[in-house]
């Protein structure tokens, strides 16, 4: 790959103090798909809440669930939430991401506000934008009217921020004998706008981020801006998120990792093998390496793989993950559930140890 276009990069491959590699991971989660079988939803939902409920116990701090529309994986994420909110009383629940394509961001800020009570405040939601994935094929049935005059942009982030911090979004003058309505979004949670998250993949949507006082979802594929490496990529993203954080919302900046990795400790020699398909054949259709889409040039990180002692290893030497105090570290798609059994205990009771973290007690 021709590489003389890339910038000059020296200057961000200095560690800052915060990126210390002795500093202990101070916050561990973990993402999910919740994929089920169609001819039985229940089934792989019920597997979701029971995976969540173990990493509670387990000791993790947080448990997040990816969104996907048309699938069969967690279309309702703030439903299931608040299932897991009944299942639970600590660990916190996150969206990595919700996309608000689909969402009508007032109604969406009632849902939230509803989970964020019933959990104890320990919602998380993460948002994207952008127009929905394969909006063609559902866009006559998501919006028969106006699927070609939404907006898709960072708006409809800015009306849910609106609509979560209490914003007056409404305006119902007093009437005699009438039922009382609100000018704000009901119910209210204080302190959940401070706990939203943007998932950003470039540094224009990183720096925006920064500059609207949210806090910082980094993913496993970004945009390949400053170099041909996934790791520069995103520790340049990362110094750029710090630069420009501003606190308009009143919240502290934080910063969250999202990597595929695999602790095989304690697993089978089957799923072991299983493994390292599954990661050999993600490398063979482009995970690792740049890829172009349209005018973008994403890349992917490596997935991980390997005993926690060489997991270790590998991230300790990743510039980004020595910027970081939490990571929420991605579970594969369609394993089975023993399998994200052994995966989880590995991750809490091997992995994060050897890189400073402590269980919730």
């Amino acid at each position: 790959m021709n590489t003389a276009d890339w910038p000059d990069t020296t200057h961000i491959t200095s560690l800052t103090p915060d990126s210390d590699p002795n500093l202990p991971l101070k916050k561990l989660g973990f993402l999910t798909i919740g994929t089920f079988d169609p001819a039985d939803p229940v089934t792989g939902i019920n597997a979701t809440l029971d995976i969540i409920s173990l990493g509670e116990d387990l000791g993790f701090d947080s448990a997040w669930l990816r969104n996907r529309h048309m699938q069969y994986g967690i279309t309702s994420p703030m439903t299931v939430i608040a299932a897991a909110s009944q299942r639970t009383s600590r660990i916190n629940l996150g969206t990595a991401v919700t996309p608000l394509g689909p969402e009508n961001p007032l109604r969406l800020a009632e849902d939230m506000g509803t989970v964020d009570l019933l959990t104890g405040g320990r919602l998380n939601p993460g948002v994207s934008v952008g127009t929905p994935m394969r909006f063609d094929g559902w866009k006559d049935a998501l919006y028969p009217d106006t699927a070609e005059t939404e907006d898709f942009s960072k708006r409809r982030v800015s009306r849910l921020v609106e609509n979560l911090r209490g914003d007056h979004v409404g305006n119902f003058p007093a009437l005699k004998n009438a039922e009382d309505f609100s000018d704000v979004v009901q119910p209210h949670s204080s302190g959940l706008v401070n706990r939203l998250w943007y998932g950003s993949g470039s540094r224009a949507s990183t720096q925006w981020t920064a500059e609207n006082g949210l806090n910082f979802l980094t993913s496993s594929v970004i945009s390949a801006e400053v170099s041909d490496n996934f790791d520069v990529n995103q520790r340049s993203q990362i110094d750029l998120y710090r630069e420009h954080y501003s606190d308009v919302l009143g919240g502290t900046p934080r910063i969250s990792q999202g990597l595929v990795v695999i602790p095989t400790d304690h697993a089978t020699s089957e799923q072991k093998a299983r493994y390292q398909a599954y990661v050999d054949h993600r490398a063979s259709v482009g995970v690792g390496r740049i890829q172009q889409f349209g005018p973008k040039k994403m890349i992917t990180a490596p997935d991980l793989i390997g005993s926690s002692d060489e997991i270790a290893e590998q991230l300790i030497e990743l510039a980004a993950f020595r910027a970081v105090e939490e990571v929420a570290f991605a579970l594969p798609f369609d394993f089975e559930a023993d399998d994200y059994t052994q995966i989880l205990t590995d991750m809490a009771g091997e992995l994060g140890p050897k890189l400073g973290w402590t269980p919730a007690a």
